[in-house]
């Protein structure tokens, strides 16, 4: 506008001009516009979707609160085959769904599912970093080519018809851990009469159990060099093969290491194969589909996270072609919590994951939704290939600075309103909407558990006396529950 420009009041149709036109089929509703509670605020579903959205803002901004808004308002559309997978840190969305998805989730409680990831599914690297104790590289190819040594023999015993070639640590082909600790354990226990003769082995003091994890023990080497010998061809990996040892006897891994019917046998058959969990995870009625992953230990959120993430995108890739895969089925991958296991300058299994499906995940119907808290600590790559924004309120200015790189330089100036904004509020720009907008997001039926809690209500209830309960806390505790 420039001097003696006239000067109109904005009326409502005006604005349903400039913030309507949305078909009703493709988009979603989410709240109304800040300047018009009359005015809804919609978003394109498509968009969103494939070219991905990120939601950033301070604690207590209601992210999750967001997240849930958007979430319900596509299952509300009812389409008869959409798929939303929630990777949630923190378990806050098992109740806001409820009836409405299917919770994974370990030490699963009533109308929840136990959540397995079968070590045989993850890549040779991640499997390795959850043990403790340091490999050689020498020894650390050697361990992989053990694995790949008990993939093949599965394969051919069961005849799965897979060309051997094909074969690496990272296909995922069930084998038995156990059984595989048990002869590299072995190996290295072994005596012998003659020096550098293995057709003189000793006899078994203890014979081991590869099942319960028991080793074989043999008689042990003369202390001065003679008779008994040790393995001269031993690798010096004992140390490691404890550590393999604690971590399948830690209840907290069962997920991974006794995954019901997705453990292998000591010959390496399951009851269930791949194709079972992908079906369940991926092709249930629900639309929601929630990995809780509050109980997973916390040294290995990040594997865990990426693990999940690769061996859904792999599958989504290799099934490109079939009507489950992305481009006919396409889905939404939420990631509560982002900057917990993407962390800048990390190259993690879940960043490389994440940056993977960011940069390419489009053209296989793979579609990123990031929530996260501190946008600064995330990695610029994904953030940067994230379409829509939605920012909430935001007092560090760090955070504010590296949301404001992210969008356009004419909306420079909409970012000051961040610290000012009220709490359900956000300003969303970016290829969901027409234009850039203030929206107040609707509250959520069901709250998100990490909703502030009501303090001054809550000190006025008499809780005096809880003897019991404190009981209960440390057998919850030990017992690693929530609930009886």
């Amino acid at each position: 506008p420039t001097t003696g420009d006239k000067v109109h009041i904005v009326t409502i149709s005006d604005l349903d001009i400039m913030y309507g036109g949305y078909d009703e089929k493709k988009s979603i509703t989410v709240g109304n516009i800040s300047v018009s509670e009359s005015l809804s605020a919609k978003i394109d579903l498509d968009n969103l979707v494939s070219r991905h959205c990120a939601i950033v803002g301070s604690t207590g901004s209601v992210k999750s609160n967001a997240v849930a808004i958007i979430l319900s308002a596509i299952v509300e559309k009812k389409f008869k085959s959409s798929r939303i997978l929630v990777i949630d840190p923190h378990g806050e969305y098992n109740f806001v769904f409820k009836g409405r998805s299917k919770v994974y989730k370990i030490n699963a409680g009533d109308g929840e599912n136990e959540l397995y990831i079968p070590f045989w599914a993850l890549p040779f690297e991640e499997l390795k970093s959850i043990f403790s104790g340091n490999l050689t590289d020498q020894n650390k190819d050697y361990f992989r080519e053990k694995i790949v040594e008990a993939k093949i023999k599965v394969n051919q015993e069961q005849s799965l018809g897979i060309a051997k070639e094909f074969i690496t640590a990272d296909t995922p082909i069930p084998f038995s851990i156990k059984q595989l600790w048990f002869e590299l354990d072995d190996f290295e226990r072994q005596t012998f009469r003659e020096n550098r003769k293995p057709e003189t082995k000793t006899n078994f003091r203890i014979k081991g159990d590869p099942e319960n994890l028991i080793s074989n023990e043999y008689e042990p080497a003369a202390a001065g060099g003679g008779s008994p010998y040790l393995n001269h061809q031993a690798k010096g990996i004992l140390g490691f093969l404890d550590t393999v040892r604690m971590k399948l006897k830690d209840t907290r891994y069962d997920f991974l290491f006794k995954p019901g019917d997705y453990t292998p046998d000591l010959n390496g058959k399951c009851s269930k194969d791949l194709s079972d969990l992908l079906l369940d995870w991926l092709g249930g009625e629900n639309p929601i589909t929630i990995f809780d992953l509050s109980a997973v230990p916390s040294e290995i959120m990040t594997s865990i996270s990426g693990t999940l993430l690769k061996i859904i995108y792999d599958a989504l890739f290799w099934g490109q072609n079939l009507n489950i895969g992305g481009k006919e089925q396409p889905i939404l991958v939420v990631l509560e919590e982002a900057h917990n296991y993407l962390k800048a300058g990390e190259n993690s299994i879940s960043s490389k994951t994440v940056q993977k499906i960011a940069k390419e995940g489009r053209k296989y119907g793979v579609g990123l939704l990031l929530a996260t808290q501190r946008p600064s600590e995330l990695d610029e790559t994904v953030l940067s290939q994230c379409g829509t924004i939605i920012a909430l309120r935001m007092n560090n200015s760090k955070d504010r600075g590296y949301i404001s790189s992210a969008i356009q330089d004419e909306l420079q100036t909409i970012m000051e309103l961040l610290p000012s904004l009220r709490t359900g509020e956000a300003i969303i720009s970016g290829e969901a909407v027409k234009i850039p907008s203030r929206i107040k997001f609707f509250k959520t039926a069901n709250t998100p558990k990490s909703e502030d809690p009501k303090v001054s209500e809550k000190w006025e209830e008499d809780k005096t006396s809880f003897k019991e309960d404190y009981k209960k806390l440390v057998s919850f505790w030990i017992n690693q529950k929530l609930k009886d």
